[in-house]
């Protein structure tokens, strides 16, 4: 046992909301200044290729923080509740001694079996899961965060949300490089920093688990200063899309809707307009704001690790850092995360773990899920992960000794019944369970299955963007088959396990080791 294993046991858990992969240096995102997770890249072990299991925010941190496929948990959409049965990451640590703490928040709606119809959770957007102890929460309605503003003698305007408004009175909302009305000291980034610093500090030398949410990257987006023109629109990454957004609604109707539907507003506070509207040189705006709040959260979080260095933490902490989903950034001209394309579902993964200090600055290139966080934590505190998880420890590969038989595609979920923005099954014309998908993705192929529509493929190799697809095509009709046997396959071995390794014999109760 290492000299960390015997001492402390720490484990900061880092949820950004909103950054995408391919917006991290490590992994090629040269055009950003991120020095504190530059550091984390260097000390731990940076996956290329990690996936959210689902979008939007809270399905996918259901996913994060229970374990589950989005096909188990069943919390489908944001405001669709989470199945009060289900074990998750706080509970679990409860079991082995720990006390788990939250800043931020994890967009869950409560089972309305265990209260009542007016229970005012059910009149928010989400709330936070059970088993966690609140030391910063953002919800309900970031009420937490506005009061914490007020406490602080900030003047609020009738509409709060009005802070993220472009400074100056002629301002126009929209993809700008002037900075929000709020200062940088006072935004949601430096409350959520605030609330970290108090509960560690306040913890005297005893263990902890924190799970560090941040609202950054997300829209609006609009940046306080310095960090409004911290990046210039030239030198952001090329748009991957087609010539006109026509012809990207012509590969597949959910498609077709989302880019009839998507305006500015939920993106730009005040903004009118569609998104498809947006022209090349205000997306690179927009992109060069989003790396803006990039860099405001990484400098929050060189906060954190500067008091973690000062007090000697540091070394014995397991740190994660991730997302809940990514962005789509104007890609295939969509704004938010939607659909199937890697832009919403690709995500940073960085683990930081004191007992394998020989697997620093590592890039690691097997496939990993979102589902893999919880039973990491729970390993590496010496814990189990409850049968039903769906997701594997990834300690061995970060030992640097890859299972040999480790997934080799990833699996990832997206279910677009009445989302809290718009109806798709209504423009669709089909039920509600008709709406999902699912992706079944390795080096060579995406194939993804939907429950009533046309499904797609790609081949990676020649169009990584997944701009043609291939189902239609006799001459990949085998490849198709194969992998709709394969998404087929997935989701019968991780159908619902919780008591399937139980037998009553003459002799009583026997549980099996699967």
């Amino acid at each position: 046992m290492s000299s960390s294993q015997q001492g402390r046991r720490n484990v900061l858990l880092v949820v950004v909301d909103q950054w995408r992969a391919d917006f991290v240096p490590a992994l090629g995102a040269g055009f950003l200044k991120t020095p504190n997770l530059d550091r984390l890249c260097r000390e731990g072990v940076t996956f290329r290729n990690h996936v959210t299991n689902t979008v939007p925010c809270g399905p996918a941190r259901a996913s994060l923080l229970t374990g589950l496929y989005l096909m188990n948990h069943r919390a489908v959409q944001n405001t669709v509740p989470l199945d009060a049965r289900h074990t998750n990451l706080a509970k679990e640590l409860r079991r082995i001694g720990y006390d788990p703490a939250l800043i931020g928040y994890t967009t869950t709606t409560p089972d309305p079996r265990t209260t009542g119809s007016h229970d005012p959770r059910f009149t928010t957007l989400g709330d936070l899961m059970d088993g966690f102890r609140a030391v910063g929460a953002f919800e309900p309605s970031m009420d937490g965060y506005f009061g914490w503003l007020s406490q602080k003698g900030y003047a609020l305007p009738p509409n709060r949300e009005d802070i993220w408004l472009p400074a100056g009175e002629d301002h126009v909302p929209g993809a700008t490089d002037r900075p929000s009305r709020i200062t940088a000291d006072l935004s949601d980034t430096a409350y959520f920093t605030e609330r970290a610093l108090t509960y560690l500090k306040g913890r005297n030398g005893k263990p902890w688990f924190l799970h560090l949410g941040y609202y950054r990257p997300h829209p609006p987006f609009i940046a306080p200063e310095p960090y409004n023109r911290m990046y210039r629109p030239e030198d952001m990454p090329a748009l991957q899309r087609r010539d006109t957004w026509q012809e990207e609604a012509a590969q597949h109707p959910l498609l077709n809707f989302y880019l009839r539907g998507i305006g500015q507003g939920s993106f730009f506070h005040g903004a009118g307009g569609a998104a498809t509207g947006m022209e090349a040189g205000a997306i690179a705006q927009m992109r060069a704001t989003y790396c803006g709040l990039i860099s405001e959260v990484d400098d929050a979080l060189g906060q954190v690790v500067a008091y973690l260095d000062e007090t000697d933490q540091w070394k014995d902490t397991l740190v994660i850092f991730t997302s809940d989903h990514g962005e789509q950034l104007g890609d295939h001209y969509l704004l938010g995360k939607v659909g199937y394309h890697d832009e919403s579902f690709r995500i940073p993964l960085v683990i930081k773990d004191p007992d394998h200090r020989d697997a620093a600055g590592r890039i690691e290139d097997a496939f990993t899920e979102s589902v893999d966080v919880m039973p990491t934590v729970l390993e590496w505190l010496g814990g189990t992960a409850p049968r039903a998880c769906d997701g594997r420890s990834l300690l061995p590969l970060i030992g640097g000794q890859k299972p040999a038989d480790w997934r080799t595609h990833l699996f990832y979920e997206y279910d677009f019944r009445d989302v809290f923005y718009s109806r798709p099954e209504d423009d669709l014309g089909l039920p509600m369970d008709d709406c999902s998908l699912c992706v079944v993705q390795d080096r060579d192929w995406k194939y993804v299955h939907f429950a009533a529509l046309p499904p797609l493929l790609f081949d990676l190799e020649r169009d990584p963007n997944g701009f043609t697809n291939l189902a239609d095509d006799p001459a990949h009709a085998g490849v198709a088959r194969d992998y709709a046997q394969l998404a087929l396959s997935h989701r019968m071995r991780h159908a619902e396990r919780t008591l399937t390794h139980f037998r009553s014999t003459p002799q009583g109760l026997e549980e099996r080791t699967p």
